[in-house]
């Protein structure tokens, strides 16, 4: 039993060691299961063959521990180990026979997985297998040949066992005490060991993730013939029928989203797209420009609390609670009339040439223009305000001679979005762009 132990540690050592070397090569693994059962073994071989002292007497119950790693879908390995005790007697008129004996086995084995989505589904609670290989074996065989006192057994004709031979005056009627006390292999030089080829089928019922219940039976054909001590016919043989309780290491197995299988998500929880140290999960402000310090939470510092970041910010230390434009820099009262001054002015010289040249032909010539200066310089051109996008009717960017005179129009026939101000805007903006 201590050899099996020390096997299966190793195995488990080695699964360790691989496992972790698939992790490290970011490869998908399957971790092993563990087994731990318990049954009965029902033994068949020479004797039995009179008269069963009970249908029982050939049932005796053992322990099995297994270590199974699965390769692929549909096939694994596993090795299995097993500590019981084999038994049978007979009693009749020819001959009266019995024995026990304890047993360890070991095997490997070449499992078939039925659960392995031709079949039936990977994810079902009810896993059926198949498996066979190849085994060694150890057993050590007593017979119950005496009573607690030491007396032999004598079985009469009457079907009683007595402390005297048969037909003898004066014999007490003994009962058997089935403690096998006397070892079978004295009067014949075998090897108290043997190899086995176990045959078997079994099926797993999950409980919960990574925990199921095993039922199994095994059927081992052993290379030897002494197990009971009698060597007529064909080899021993027995049957292992077991319950056990199965963990599996590992994660669950999921297949929901099987697409998902070659994606190493650790790396993508890791992601920094914008690369300002801040992971993409936890990154407010994404986006963030390489050379821009950022908060804990990957948003711009802004020291001077100004409302624009340090990154933008031409005046970095703002006073507190001062008006500042898109660049940082406070606004005066000497700025607000000066560009207040500047917009009055633009809009004088718009509305006077716009009264003074109302024509067609004029508003051609600022259109000409304005197309003129957006090839020169695209990245200087305005976008068009939200409020006034449904104008460009063929969403070209740009508002047209045509497009204003339509929203015109529109205007005047009641049926478009626009109002007074709007209206005004749009002709602003065509100036502008």
């Amino acid at each position: 039993m201590k050899k099996i132990l020390l096997t299966v540690v190793l195995l488990l050592a080695v699964v360790g060691i691989s496992n972790s070397q698939n992790e490290k090569s970011k490869k998908p693994k399957q971790l092993p299961s563990l087994a731990l059962g318990l049954g009965v073994l029902s033994f068949d071989g020479d004797i039995g063959n009179g008269v069963n002292l009970t249908s029982l007497s050939r049932i005796r119950g053992g322990y099995s521990l297994t270590l199974d790693q699965r390769i692929g879908k549909a096939f694994g390995v596993s090795i299995n180990g097993i500590y019981g005790k084999l038994a049978d007697s007979e009693m009749g008129a020819k001959r009266n026979l019995n024995f026990e004996s304890k047993v360890i086995q070991a095997d490997l084995n070449f499992v078939i997985h039925l659960d392995n989505d031709f079949i039936l589904k990977r994810t079902s609670i009810f896993a059926p297998y198949l498996y066979a290989g190849f085994g060694y074996m150890k057993f050590d065989s007593y017979g119950d040949l005496t009573d607690k006192n030491g007396i032999k057994y004598n079985y009469w004709t009457d079907g009683t066992i007595r402390d005297l031979k048969d037909s003898t005056n004066g014999a007490k009627i003994i009962q058997r005490d089935y403690t096998y006390e006397t070892k079978l292999n004295d009067s014949a030089k075998y090897a108290n060991s043997t190899f086995a080829i176990p045959v078997g089928l079994g099926v797993n019922l999950k409980i919960v993730d990574n925990l199921f219940i095993n039922l199994g039976a095994t059927y081992y054909m052993t290379m030897s013939d002494w197990i009971d001590n009698l060597k007529i016919g064909k080899n021993d043989s027995y049957i292992f029928v077991n319950f056990a309780i199965q963990y599996n290491f590992g994660k669950p197995y999921d297949d929901s989203n099987p697409v998902y299988s070659t994606v190493d998500f650790s790396s993508i929880d890791n992601l920094d797209t914008d690369e300002d140290g801040v992971k993409d999960g936890e990154d407010v402000c994404p986006g963030t420009p390489k050379t821009a310090k950022v908060t804990p939470n990957g948003c711009p510092e802004d020291s001077d609390q100004d409302g624009v970041s340090d990154y933008l910010d031409k005046e970095p230390l703002t006073k507190m609670g001062a008006f500042v434009d898109e660049s940082g820099v406070t606004i005066t009262e000497k700025m607000i009339a000066d560009r207040q001054t500047q917009f009055n002015a633009q809009a004088t010289e718009r509305s006077n040439l716009f009264n003074e040249n109302p024509s067609l032909k004029y508003l051609k010539e600022v259109e000409a223009k304005s197309k003129s200066a957006r090839k020169s310089n695209p990245k200087g051109s305005s976008s068009i305000p939200f409020a006034i996008k449904f104008a460009d009717l063929n969403n070209d960017g740009y508002i047209s001679t045509d497009e204003i005179a339509k929203a015109i129009d529109s205007f005047f026939e009641g049926d478009s979005e626009f109002t007074v101000e709007k209206l005004n805007d749009l002709i602003d903006f065509f100036f502008e762009q």
